[in-house]
């Protein structure tokens, strides 16, 4: 699994970030009417398919198996009502978000591609109802997960990757430290050049 996961809210970051070292990257798309959420998942497809990236589709798993995306990642609420079973017969591989142990034993009865923490720091992109995770959830994770990649997510910085990916885990996912960076395509080519060393 790619070791830097970029998360944008719109297709346009998509556009502006991918060419610059980016292989993995979800569109999470919040609060928008059905039919713009249609026109940026055929774009965003379309323009990873010709970066040769992985787009992941945050939610929508209906729209996913309708236009042919090939991966997307469910939180805990949107697994209640996903169709688990139409989504394995499309080929559709799925990530996960886990934050505590009885999430962690739900998501991996489904055998996601991979299974996310988070936040791992402080994050400022959303209210959360769970305390900074910190590297030891990070280790303790990484024994229970076995050999399905782990996705580490919130407040984290290249400062911080080290740390992360020697507690145990395979890929980053950011959002703000990206996308509110005062030169976003500079901080993209910083992150993709931490996650190689």
């Amino acid at each position: 699994m790619e070791r830097f996961y970029l998360i944008t809210g719109d297709v346009d970051w998509i556009e502006k970030l991918v060419p610059h070292g980016v292989k993995l990257v979800q569109l999470r798309i919040k609060d928008q009417p059905e039919t713009e959420v249609r026109r940026q998942v055929i774009k965003a497809r379309d323009f990873c398919k010709a970066h040769s990236a992985q787009l992941i589709i945050n939610d929508y798993w209906e729209l996913a198996l309708e236009l042919s995306c090939d991966f997307i990642h469910l939180g805990q609420e949107d697994m209640d009502t996903a169709d688990f079973t139409a989504l394995r017969k499309a080929g559709i591989r799925f990530g996960l978000s886990t934050h505590d142990e009885a999430e962690l034993d739900r998501a991996l009865s489904h055998n996601p591609e991979y299974v996310a923490l988070g936040p791992v720091y402080p994050t400022k992109l959303k209210k959360m109802k769970w305390a900074p995770q910190g590297l030891d959830r990070i280790r303790r994770w990484k024994q229970m997960v076995g050999e399905t990649p782990l996705v580490a997510i919130g407040g984290l910085t290249p400062e911080r990757l080290a740390g992360v990916f020697e507690a145990g885990a395979d890929s980053a996912a950011v959002v703000t430290d990206i996308l509110q960076a005062p030169d976003p395509v500079a901080r993209t080519q910083e992150w993709a050049e931490a996650c190689r060393l």
